[in-house]
């Protein structure tokens, strides 16, 4: 069962990006791109682990010290003031508590929600070369390794945004298809139609997937379905290029082959052609191709994902 992209699935996020004033200073970094773009499409359950674990608005700021793998969150002032086992164990209770969120955006360079290159500062105060992640993020994302993260500086890149609400809505169907109940023919079917995202995003991974479900023989969908969503979800963190479009864009068209005119093919090329040189964006061949596939229907077509993984309106290819 596929998930309506009407539907709108929840996101946890940082509760300053949406303009609460939680931040140690008693202020907010609100991020008007999650706050009134994206919670059109989105329900946001706002979180702030530094106040949850009762550190208090306004506080003394915190920060990372010790080695980058395993740092310590402790104050900027007090140093005797460290606060590391209380946001992981929060990280952990909140991982517990979210299990029906589809993604998550964190505040960018956070000592507590960091995705990575977080600064971690030495005992004699000079910051060490590799950044870390934030003691709450490494907790919760720990607990959720599927789950698309992604932190709100990085949205404002049109191709990572588009990557990362992609994976949002492929997560939230397969919620939607475990909550109908996950067998052989539904993996089956859902991954027929992933096929054309997924050859976009990964091409080898693409193959290697379909290798897994094709050696399944009698297993039981539910000790391969998790096996087969890990392998899609980090196929899907790999951002699609130019190339990778035109590829499924061609394979696409070759549907059409018996069925158009050479003028409408021409077209069809031209404009592919043009999106893999850089003239146009994806949006202007992919349009033409809907719309010859609503005058020439194809049913496994009609079911890809890659034609509308997002809400149209929001026009994340338009960028790309």
């Amino acid at each position: 069962m596929s998930t309506p992209l009407s539907s709108k699935p929840r996101i946890a996020i940082s509760a300053c990006l949406m303009g609460a004033e939680v931040r140690y200073n008693g202020g907010h970094k609100e991020s008007r791109l999650c706050s009134r773009t994206l919670s059109e499409h989105f329900k946001f359950v706002q979180v702030c682990p530094e106040v949850a674990i009762g550190m208090g608005t306004p506080r003394e700021p915190i920060r990372l010290v010790g080695e980058s793998h395993a740092p310590q969150a402790v104050g900027t002032v007090n140093r005797a003031l460290n606060v590391t086992r209380q946001l992981a164990e929060y990280g952990e209770q909140m991982a517990s508590e979210l299990h029906d969120i589809s993604g998550y955006i964190f505040m960018h360079k956070s000592p507590s929600c960091g995705m990575e290159r977080v600064k971690v500062y030495r005992e004699n105060g000079a910051p060490q070369q590799a950044g870390g992640r934030g003691i709450y993020a490494a907790a919760f994302c720990a607990r959720h390794p599927d789950l698309p993260i992604e932190e709100d500086g990085r949205l404002y890149d049109p191709v990572l945004r588009e990557n990362f609400i992609t994976r949002v809505y492929a997560y939230a169907d397969w919620q939607a298809l475990l909550a109908q109940g996950l067998t052989r023919r539904a993996l089956m079917e859902f991954h027929a139609r992933y096929k054309y995202q997924l050859m976009a995003t990964h091409p080898l991974q693409y193959k290697a997937i379909g290798k897994m479900l094709g050696s399944m023989g009698r297993s039981d969908a539910s000790e391969i379905g998790p096996r087969y969503f890990s392998a899609l979800m980090a196929a899907l963190t790999r951002c699609a290029t130019r190339g990778t479009h035109t590829n499924v864009l061609l394979h696409l068209s070759g549907y059409l082959r018996g069925a158009i005119d050479s003028a409408d093919k021409r077209e069809l090329r031209q404009l592919i052609d043009q999106y893999r040189e850089g003239i146009v964006p994806l949006v202007v061949p992919l349009t033409l191709l809907k719309h010859l596939f609503r005058l020439h229907p194809d049913p496994y077509v009609s079911q890809q994902v890659y034609l509308q993984p997002h809400p149209e309106n929001l026009s994340l290819r338009n960028a790309i």
